[in-house]
């Protein structure tokens, strides 16, 4: 048995504070990874945390074959991968927010016919943690893990109107780019106003949405929920499904403190 073995306190790999030096400089490889806003080249990532580039590519092949990591078609560019996924969506789930606002979601869905999902915002902007479907039966991209755009999302709207605007302001400036039209302050105005957010065929041709927020305390937007379907009267003011999400959503969310 080494020395090193034999008295971890001396062992070099290990840093003061107790953890392992060089799975702490991974992680913040793959920290950087999910603070990007897609692909990204290993030079860049290798930059971002100022380590050497074959470094960076040793450890982003042991993250690939974890499958945290995947390479992006043939840009060679790394993404995060299966696995990382599944790690955010498993530390999501045991969210008592999230928990508490999932249960009801099948007696949400019998109520008004529509499909529901549960977004909550991570390092990426919306992403869908729960999907509820109903027995009518609907194409749609959209699943698990799916990230959804601030601009052209009724989730993305609510996001915008009940969280910081520094937290949303990078995924904001991404979406932007396709909208350049898009007044954000007065989009995010009008949704606080109504307290939910519609579209109609924005992101999916054929498919209406409206969304909701399940808000903390501090009145900030912990999850959204979201309805789907295909006929457009569902967004029109007044709508029956309008009122069930409003109520849902409201049951759901803390209380100011008074």
């Amino acid at each position: 048995m080494s020395e090193a073995d034999r008295n971890p306190s001396r062992n070099p790999s290990q840093s003061q504070s107790g953890g392992i030096q060089s799975l702490d400089s991974a992680l913040r490889l793959l920290d950087a990874l999910a603070k990007r806003s897609g692909p990204t080249a290993l030079s860049d990532l290798a930059r971002d945390c100022a380590m050497p580039v074959s470094k960076a590519h040793r450890y982003l092949a042991s993250f690939a074959h974890a499958g945290l990591v995947r390479q992006a078609g043939k840009s060679g560019k790394y993404d995060l991968g299966p696995g990382a996924i599944q790690l955010g969506l498993a530390a999501m789930a045991r969210n008592d927010a999230i928990n508490l606002a999932a249960d009801g979601l099948p007696d949400l869905c019998g109520e008004t016919g529509l499909t529901a999902l549960l977004s909550v915002w991570g390092d990426s902007g919306p992403t869908v943690v729960r999907w509820e479907r109903t027995a009518n039966f609907m194409v749609t991209t959209l699943g698990l893990g799916t990230i959804l755009p601030v601009v052209g999302s009724a989730t993305g709207h609510v996001f915008l109107a009940y969280l910081p605007r520094p937290l949303t302001a990078a995924r904001l400036e991404t979406d932007r780019r396709s909208a350049p039209q898009i007044d954000p302050d007065s989009m995010a105005a009008q949704t606080r106003a109504a307290g939910y957010a519609t579209v109609s065929g924005d992101l999916l041709l054929g498919l209406s949405a409206l969304a909701a927020p399940v808000l903390d305390w501090q009145g900030e937007a912990q999850a959204v929920v979201t309805l789907i379907g295909t006929d457009p009267e569902i967004v029109a003011p007044g709508s029956p499904a309008i009122a069930a999400l409003t109520r849902y959503c409201a049951d759901r969310s803390l209380p100011a403190p008074e």
